[in-house]
């Protein structure tokens, strides 16, 4: 009998990191992904689904307008058992820190399914930044049975909280993986932008969407792209728009009077991918675009006061600077006035998030665990 997994995700980030495994788990022998989807984002998975191939065998469809965190939660523990079950899962794949990986590993946990986490031990200390982010990974980390943990820092993290070392493995992020996959394979990487780059001019990409940074936090970032706009008539901005109303309304309110700034609904992810990489620089209180956009060698400054990735900002790629304006002007003003400062922060193929092997860490980590048959051998240890 091959090992089944089920691998749970329910937004477009979570699609994103899980592709490469699914990927690897379909192409090995022994092995058999079970592909669920809660439809947490369900206007976004499409894309991501048929970008990389992926045939969810189940959508559980638990979204509805105005849903509250706790609502969504108990909604998808109620939906998820049955599928688990019916599909005779042996193991239960969950990623990052969504409520859908979350409601995933507790559904999991109740039927005694053993749990995997991608991208386990990222901390900030802080249970309310990001949110609900920190306190679903922290809820995370004592129902699951293997810890994928992307770096060193990450692994430390979960050895400190009394996590067994041999329930620990670095393994680099799944997100490099999507990365190289987008841009080593002609029919991904195709490039047909919706959205025109501006030749010759530096362009800024934001993207924002955490909630604490709806409000408040949001309009005083806006307001630093409006100052920065009518310093630098050259400059343009684009701005992919999260779905959720509140978002769009502070970024329109504030900058759809400037010609300058595009915004424009999100973009396919291997546009947005050739965009990051073609951007002078971005502007981010995303996880995911921490990772990408160093490896891309794209300076990145961080709209938050703490980070869980902070391998970034150590190696020199990344800044926090927070939503104050002054410090999000000086800061850009800073990267496009001076050649040296920019080029420090512009470390094209930093492997600080991985090299794009961490899916076959995954895999070779899952072998190892549960052995898929007497006759084949277990995967190998991975290095710590």
């Amino acid at each position: 009998m091959p090992l089944r997994v089920g691998i749970v995700y329910g937004t477009r980030p979570e699609a994103i990191k899980l592709a490469p495994l699914v990927l690897a788990l379909d192409a090995a022998s022994g092995v058999e992904p079970v592909v669920i989807t809660t439809g947490q984002h369900r206007d976004m998975l499409d894309e991501i689904n048929g970008l990389f191939g992926l045939r969810p065998r189940h959508n559980l469809g638990i979204m509805r307008p105005g849903q509250r965190l706790t609502t969504m939660a108990s909604r998808i523990i109620h939906e998820l058992r049955k599928p688990l079950l019916d599909e005779r899962v042996d193991v239960v794949v969950v990623q990052g820190d969504t409520t859908t990986a979350f409601a995933a590993a507790y559904t999991a946990a109740c039927e005694r399914i053993p749990v995997a986490h991608v991208e386990a031990g990222l901390r900030t200390e802080d249970r309310f930044e990001p949110f609900p982010e920190e306190i679903n990974r922290r809820l995370i980390t004592p129902l699951a049975a293997l810890h994928f943990a992307a770096t060193a820092g990450a692994a430390a993290n979960l050895l400190a909280e009394g996590v067994p070392s041999d329930d620990v493995y670095v393994t680099g992020n799944t997100v490099i993986d999507a990365l190289h996959l987008v841009l080593a394979h002609p029919g991904r990487a195709a490039y047909h932008p919706s959205v025109p780059f501006a030749e010759g001019h530096p362009t800024l990409l934001l993207t924002m969407h955490r909630r604490e940074s709806w409000g408040a936090p949001m309009a005083r970032v806006a307001a630093a792209v409006a100052e920065l706009c009518r310093a630098r008539p050259a400059l343009r901005c684009v701005i992919p728009l999260h779905p959720n109303p509140d978002v769009r309304r502070v970024f329109h309110r504030h900058l759809s009077s400037f010609a300058q700034v595009l915004l424009c609904e999100p973009l396919r992810y291997a546009e947005f991918i050739h965009l990051m990489h073609r951007a002078t620089l971005v502007l981010t209180d995303s996880g995911g675009v921490q990772e990408e956009a160093p490896t891309l060698g794209t300076p990145v400054l961080v709209l938050r006061d703490r980070t869980e990735r902070p391998e970034g900002v150590a190696a020199g790629c990344a800044r926090l600077v927070g939503t104050d304006p002054a410090l999000i002007v000086k800061e850009v003003g800073r990267l496009l006035d001076d050649p040296r400062a920019y080029e420090a922060m512009r470390r094209p193929g930093i492997t600080c998030y991985g090299n794009g092997d961490a899916a076959a860490r995954c895999l070779a980590a899952l072998r190892e665990r549960w052995p898929c048959s007497p006759d084949e051998p277990a995967g190998l240890r991975m290095s710590r």
